[in-house]
C-alpha cells in the first residue's frame, strides 16, 4: 500500500520475527490501541514491541497447537494478565479460555475478527480474518495453513479437507485481502512453484523480488489473495499447467500430489 494508504488505515499489523524462521503479529486497532497478539512464541519480544507502540494487550490469537505458535501462551498470559486466549475448537491450545469454530467472532478494539476453521495441519486449527466493518482491506492470519507460494503438511487430516480450507475458503475471501502467515519459507516454495509452472511469469517476478528481500533482511509478508491466486500452486490446483504437472485430473488428487511433490523437492526428489 502506498504510504499515504497506510497512515489512515485502523486496523493495524506489526510483524514480529520469531525463533528461526516463525512470525509473531501484533494486530491493533491505531485509534483505540488495543491490541491482540497472534502465536507470540517469543512473549517478552511481543510484548516489548506492543509496549514500545503504546498498545494494550487484551487477546491472544493461537492458529494450532504446534510448540513454535502456542508455546508463549502461558508466559504471554503472565506478562498481559487477563488476556483472552483463541484457539480452536479440539486443538488442544495450552492456556485456551476461548475456543473458536467456522463463525465465531470476536472485536480487538474497533478491529471484528471471524474465525475460519481450517483443519488438517492440525486437527483444530484455525485462521482468522480482521477488518475494521465498511473500511479498508481484510488481514488474514493463516497460521501453517497457508504459506506465501506454499501450504502447511497434511499432518492430521486429508487432502480434502485442505482443499476446502485453501479453496473453498480462503480463495473466496476478498482479492486485495492481506495475507500474514506463520512461517517465512517464501523462497524455497516459489522455487518449487517455478518448478511447477516454469511459464508462469507471476511466479517468476515474485521469486526474484522474494530472493531479494531476503537478501536485504527484509520479511516477505504481507502477501494479498490475489498474488496467492497467482503465483502460490496449492491455490491453482485447478489450472491445467497443474494438472499437467501431477498428471491428475480431481483437484483433490492435484492437491495431495502437488503436496507429495513438494515433499520431496530439494531433498533429492525430481519434479
Amino acid at each position: 500500500l502506498p504510504r499515504a494508504a497506510l497512515s489512515a488505515c485502523r486496523a493495524m499489523v506489526e510483524v514480529v520475527k520469531v525463533l528461526e524462521d516463525n512470525f509473531s503479529y501484533i494486530l491493533y486497532d491505531k485509534a483505540s490501541r488495543v491490541a491482540a497478539v497472534v502465536d507470540p512464541v517469543e512473549p517478552q519480544k511481543v510484548k516489548t514491541r506492543a509496549d514500545e507502540l503504546g498498545l494494550k494487550i487484551t487477546a491472544i490469537m493461537t492458529t494450532h497447537s504446534h510448540w513454535d505458535h502456542c508455546g508463549g501462551n502461558a508466559e504471554m498470559k503472565t506478562l498481559a494478565p487477563g488476556v483472552e486466549v483463541y484457539g480452536g475448537v479440539g486443538d488442544k491450545i495450552p492456556g485456551v479460555t476461548r475456543e473458536v469454530q467456522e463463525g465465531d467472532t470476536f472485536s480487538v478494539g474497533g478491529i471484528s475478527v471471524k474465525t475460519l476453521f481450517t483443519p488438517c495441519h492440525t486437527a483444530g486449527h484455525v485462521c482468522y480474518l480482521a477488518s475494521i466493518p465498511g473500511e479498508e482491506s481484510p488481514v488474514l492470519f493463516t497460521g501453517d495453513t497457508m504459506f506465501v507460494a506454499g501450504c502447511g503438511n497434511f499432518n492430521d487430516g486429508t487432502p480434502a479437507q485442505m482443499y476446502d480450507a485453501l479453496i473453498n475458503k480462503l480463495s473466496a475471501l476478498p482479492p486485495d485481502t492481506k495475507v500474514y502467515v506463520g512461517h517465512e519459507y517464501t523462497v524455497k516454495n516459489l522455487m518449487f512453484a517455478a518448478a511447477a509452472e516454469p511459464d508462469n511469469k507471476a511466479v517468476a517476478a515474485k521469486l526474484q523480488w522474494a530472493q531479494a528481500e531476503t537478501v536485504a533482511g527484509r520479511s516477505t509478508v504481507p502477501s494479498t489473495i490475489a498474488d496467492e491466486l497467482a503465483t502460490n500452486p496449492f491455490l491453482r490446483v485447478r489450472e491445467a499447467t497443474l494438472r499437467a504437472f501431477t498428471k491428475k485430473e480431481d483437484p483433490v488428487e492435484v492437491l495431495a500430489e502437488v503436496r507429495r511433490l513438494k515433499n520431496v523437492f530439494g531433498r533429492g526428489g525430481r519434479v
